[in-house]
Order: C-alpha cells, then sequence, then structure tokens
C-alpha cells in the first residue's frame, strides 16, 4: 500500500478543511443603529414632541444623506424604539435600509406619522437590552452597530445599568447617549448632573459619545449632530463642565426606588 509522507498529508488535511470553512460574509452596512428614546412618565408631552420632531428632522437633513452616502458602502439600517419601564419597549418604525435621500424621507415620514405616547418607570438597561436582540436579529454584516438611547431620568427599574451596558458594550455594539436636560429637576428620579450620569453609567464602546441638550431652542441641532457623528463613525466624548473630582452613583436610580434620599454625586 502506498503511504504519502506525513507532511503532505497533514497539508492535504488543512486544504480540505479551508475548502470547506464557510466564507465569512462581507459587510453590506455602514451601521446598524437602533434609536432608542425615552417615553416614560418623566417625559412630558413637549419634551416627546421635541425628542420626535428632532429624529425626524435630521433624517430629512441634506447633511446626513451626505453622510451616509459618503460611507465606504453608503447604506446603513435604522429602527426606532420608544421605551419604559422593564417590559415596556416598542418597536415604532421597524428596520428600515436607508440609501439616499429618498429611502431616508421615507423613514423620517413614517415616524412622524406615529402618535406619541406615555409609559412609566425608567428602565435603561431593559432598552440596552432590547436594542442588543434587535441588533442580533438583523440579517445583513454591519461594520459598526451602535445604540442610541435618550431620556431625562436615571435607571429605575430592571437590573442596574451598568450590568447591561457592559453586556450590551462586551458584544461589540457601542452605546451612544442623548441626556434631556432641558428643565429643572422635580420629580424624585430628576437629576441635575444627568449628563455626568451617562457618561459614567450609560456610554460605552468603541468612540462612544454623548451629547447633552440643555435648552429648547438647540434640541432639533443637537439631534442631527448626534445622527451626523454616528453615522459617519466620528468618535470622542463631549463632555459635561463638571469637576473631575466628581463622580456620579450609577445605583441612584435604583436606590431613589427603594430609599428617597440618596446622595446624587460622590467623591472618588
Amino acid at each position: 500500500m502506498f503511504h504519502l509522507p506525513r507532511s503532505l498529508r497533514l497539508c492535504l488535511l488543512l486544504a480540505t478543511c479551508l475548502l470547506v470553512r464557510p466564507a465569512q460574509a462581507e459587510p453590506r452596512l455602514d451601521l446598524a443603529l437602533v434609536i432608542a428614546v425615552d417615553v416614560s412618565s418623566s417625559m412630558d408631552p413637549k419634551e416627546q414632541k421635541l425628542q420626535r420632531d428632532g429624529f425626524v428632522e435630521a433624517f430629512r437633513s441634506p447633511l446626513v444623506h451626505k453622510a451616509i452616502k459618503q460611507g465606504i458602502l453608503g447604506r446603513i439600517a435604522v429602527t426606532y424604539v420608544e421605551w419604559s419601564s422593564s417590559d415596556d419597549q416598542t418597536i415604532v418604525v421597524p428596520w428600515t435600509v436607508i440609501d439616499g435621500p429618498d429611502s431616508a424621507s421615507t423613514f423620517a415620514q413614517r415616524l412622524s406619522f406615529q402618535p406619541t405616547r406615555r409609559g412609566t418607570t425608567t428602565s435603561i438597561s431593559a432598552a440596552l437590552d432590547f436594542g442588543a436582540r434587535l441588533l442580533r436579529e438583523i440579517e445583513p454584516e454591519t461594520v459598526r452597530k451602535v445604540i442610541d438611547v435618550s431620556g431625562d431620568g436615571t435607571n429605575n427599574d430592571g437590573r442596574p445599568v451598568t450590568d447591561a451596558r457592559d453586556q450590551v458594550v462586551g458584544a461589540g455594539v457601542t452605546i451612544n447617549g442623548l441626556p434631556v436636560m432641558i428643565k429643572n429637576p422635580e420629580a424624585m428620579w430628576d437629576m441635575d448632573v444627568l449628563d455626568l450620569y451617562y457618561r459614567d453609567c450609560v456610554i460605552g464602546g468603541l468612540g462612544a459619545f454623548m451629547q447633552p441638550v440643555r435648552d429648547v431652542s438647540e434640541f432639533a441641532t443637537l439631534v442631527e449632530l448626534k445622527i451626523l457623528r454616528e453615522v459617519s463613525g466620528i468618535d470622542g466624548q463631549i463632555l459635561p463642565t463638571i469637576p473631575a473630582a466628581m463622580s456620579v452613583d450609577c445605583r441612584t436610580g435604583e436606590k431613589k426606588r427603594e430609599e428617597p434620599e440618596v446622595p446624587l454625586l460622590k467623591k472618588p
């Protein structure tokens, strides 16, 4: 019986493995973006309208259209989700591929036609978990995966927000934040350093950033800027003007649920 040299047998075995190994799918999208917006009871109708209108106008913006086309593939996919408590997440506009002005305007129009609603408590952690599931379910391969989460309060329902953040980031997803700070803190869940909370407790991943909104007049402009940065892949944080010695307790919301009187800031 003829025997092949051991080295040749190994080469043939390796070649066979390479032939049967499935090819890696080529990316078909520059970005898969989950827009996750807060509709909990702390978001009053005025804030909700500003939030919705800001995202509608962003996808009608020629600057956003241009940024999408200038991507490596010139295509992104976007879905718009509203969230509140740990068991309240609603897909308002499902995954939509945007590759130019027409598809972007169609997405904006579909979003503008949907009614707004109000939920109850605030579960940022459940919103992140829900967004991560949507990203796992999307079929086309994508270069970047991002969850864009906006809200006006701390996590006070569901699992700790940092647990959700760390798990989502560990799966290769970037979390960006849009803390809404256009009214003075009044309710128990409100926080006057919400930007610091988002920086320390919510955002994460490659190139993560946050964009606080502190004035009604700048809402639409800042939402557009945020979408532009996400579409373009421009990273780097926008940091709040708060002394570096201050940090925030990421369990503030959960502790307020259990013990109403807890400090918002702590020193390292």
